[in-house]
Protein backbone atom coordinates (compact mmCIF):
# COMPACT_ATOMS: atom_id res chain seq x y z
CA UNK A 1 0.00 0.00 0.00
CA UNK A 2 1.24 3.65 -0.91
CA UNK A 3 0.83 6.74 0.68
CA UNK A 4 0.44 9.86 -1.52
CA UNK A 5 1.41 13.12 -0.20
CA UNK A 6 -0.77 14.46 -3.00
CA UNK A 7 -3.64 17.72 -1.37
CA UNK A 8 -6.06 18.72 -3.30
CA UNK A 9 -6.22 22.57 -1.63
CA UNK A 10 -4.29 24.94 -3.52
CA UNK A 11 -1.47 26.56 -2.39
CA UNK A 12 -1.62 29.89 -1.44
CA UNK A 13 1.41 32.72 -1.59
CA UNK A 14 1.16 35.80 -0.03
CA UNK A 15 3.37 38.41 -0.11
CA UNK A 16 3.60 42.10 1.84
CA UNK A 17 1.55 43.13 4.88
CA UNK A 18 -1.25 40.07 6.02
CA UNK A 19 -4.40 41.58 6.86
CA UNK A 20 -3.90 45.21 5.36
CA UNK A 21 -7.02 46.17 4.83
CA UNK A 22 -7.96 45.72 8.57
CA UNK A 23 -4.96 47.06 10.03
CA UNK A 24 -5.00 50.01 8.00
CA UNK A 25 -8.37 51.34 10.01
CA UNK A 26 -6.11 51.67 12.85
CA UNK A 27 -4.22 54.94 11.03
CA UNK A 28 -6.22 58.02 11.55
CA UNK A 29 -5.46 61.05 9.38
CA UNK A 30 -3.63 63.94 11.56
CA UNK A 31 -3.41 61.57 14.67
CA UNK A 32 -1.29 58.71 13.65
CA UNK A 33 2.55 59.18 12.75
CA UNK A 34 5.47 57.52 10.72
CA UNK A 35 6.30 55.28 14.63
CA UNK A 36 2.32 54.59 14.57
CA UNK A 37 2.69 52.89 11.37
CA UNK A 38 5.49 51.29 11.46
CA UNK A 39 4.53 49.59 14.66
CA UNK A 40 0.93 48.47 13.37
CA UNK A 41 2.35 47.66 9.76
CA UNK A 42 5.75 47.49 9.84
CA UNK A 43 7.63 48.68 7.33
CA UNK A 44 6.84 49.85 3.92
CA UNK A 45 7.04 47.85 0.63
CA UNK A 46 8.04 51.14 -1.37
CA UNK A 47 8.69 54.45 0.25
CA UNK A 48 9.90 57.43 -1.47
CA UNK A 49 10.06 61.50 -0.83
CA UNK A 50 8.74 64.53 -2.71
CA UNK A 51 7.10 67.35 -0.75
CA UNK A 52 6.11 65.11 1.37
CA UNK A 53 6.96 61.18 2.85
CA UNK A 54 4.78 58.76 0.70
CA UNK A 55 4.94 55.07 2.00
CA UNK A 56 3.16 52.42 -0.14
CA UNK A 57 2.42 48.92 1.96
CA UNK A 58 1.00 46.21 -0.40
CA UNK A 59 -1.18 42.56 0.21
CA UNK A 60 -0.88 40.32 -2.55
CA UNK A 61 -2.08 36.42 -2.10
CA UNK A 62 -2.30 34.11 -5.34
CA UNK A 63 -2.59 30.36 -5.80
CA UNK A 64 -2.63 28.10 -8.91
CA UNK A 65 -5.64 27.89 -10.36
CA UNK A 66 -7.25 24.66 -11.63
CA UNK A 67 -5.73 22.15 -13.63
CA UNK A 68 -8.39 23.21 -16.86
CA UNK A 69 -6.29 26.43 -16.86
CA UNK A 70 -2.74 24.92 -17.14
CA UNK A 71 -1.77 26.35 -13.51
CA UNK A 72 -1.91 30.18 -14.31
CA UNK A 73 -2.40 32.25 -11.52
CA UNK A 74 -5.07 33.19 -9.68
CA UNK A 75 -5.21 36.45 -7.99
CA UNK A 76 -7.12 36.29 -4.44
CA UNK A 77 -5.95 39.49 -3.15
CA UNK A 78 -4.51 42.39 -4.42
CA UNK A 79 -4.75 45.64 -1.70
CA UNK A 80 -2.71 48.60 -1.80
CA UNK A 81 -2.58 51.76 0.87
CA UNK A 82 -0.76 54.82 -0.34
CA UNK A 83 0.24 57.07 3.35
CA UNK A 84 0.97 60.33 2.73
CA UNK A 85 3.07 62.12 6.05
CA UNK A 86 3.71 66.08 6.33
CA UNK A 87 7.42 66.53 7.47
CA UNK A 88 6.42 65.92 10.97
CA UNK A 89 5.67 62.51 10.14
CA UNK A 90 1.94 63.19 10.81
CA UNK A 91 -0.21 60.79 8.38
CA UNK A 92 -2.29 63.27 6.47
CA UNK A 93 -4.02 61.41 3.28
CA UNK A 94 -4.71 58.09 3.63
CA UNK A 95 -5.61 55.99 0.20
CA UNK A 96 -6.72 52.26 0.16
CA UNK A 97 -7.13 50.09 -2.95
CA UNK A 98 -8.00 46.63 -3.71
CA UNK A 99 -8.42 44.73 -6.91
CA UNK A 100 -11.82 46.33 -7.86
CA UNK A 101 -10.72 49.82 -7.44
CA UNK A 102 -7.47 49.21 -9.65
CA UNK A 103 -9.46 47.56 -12.60
CA UNK A 104 -11.53 51.18 -12.20
CA UNK A 105 -8.36 53.20 -12.71
CA UNK A 106 -7.56 54.27 -15.98
CA UNK A 107 -4.43 54.97 -17.15
CA UNK A 108 -4.50 57.70 -19.56
CA UNK A 109 -2.06 57.27 -23.08
CA UNK A 110 -1.57 61.02 -23.84
CA UNK A 111 1.33 62.59 -22.29
CA UNK A 112 1.32 65.90 -20.85
CA UNK A 113 4.24 67.57 -19.40
CA UNK A 114 3.40 69.21 -16.29
CA UNK A 115 2.65 66.20 -13.85
CA UNK A 116 3.67 66.74 -10.27
CA UNK A 117 6.36 64.30 -9.33
CA UNK A 118 4.55 62.82 -6.40
CA UNK A 119 1.50 62.23 -9.18
CA UNK A 120 4.07 60.42 -11.64
CA UNK A 121 4.97 57.73 -8.62
CA UNK A 122 1.86 56.80 -7.41
CA UNK A 123 0.32 56.39 -11.42
CA UNK A 124 3.00 54.23 -12.20
CA UNK A 125 2.88 51.83 -8.94
CA UNK A 126 -0.82 51.48 -9.31
CA UNK A 127 -0.37 50.48 -13.28
CA UNK A 128 2.51 48.39 -12.34
CA UNK A 129 0.20 46.74 -9.66
CA UNK A 130 -2.63 46.22 -12.12
CA UNK A 131 -0.11 44.82 -15.17
CA UNK A 132 0.19 42.14 -12.72
CA UNK A 133 -3.64 41.52 -11.96
CA UNK A 134 -3.99 41.10 -15.74
CA UNK A 135 -0.95 39.09 -16.49
CA UNK A 136 0.44 37.80 -13.44
CA UNK A 137 3.00 35.34 -15.07
CA UNK A 138 4.39 38.50 -17.31
CA UNK A 139 3.72 35.95 -20.14
CA UNK A 140 1.61 38.02 -22.47
CA UNK A 141 3.21 39.59 -25.32
CA UNK A 142 3.27 43.56 -25.87
CA UNK A 143 0.99 44.88 -28.62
Amino acid sequence: MTNTSCSFKNVVKHHGVHFLEKKQTKLKILESNTNDTKNILGYPSTKNTFDNDIWIYIERKTTVSQIRTLGRKKILKNDVLVLEFDKRGLLIKKDFYNVKDMKKIEISKDQTDVLSKKDTFVRTIISTLRQKINDPLGKRQAK
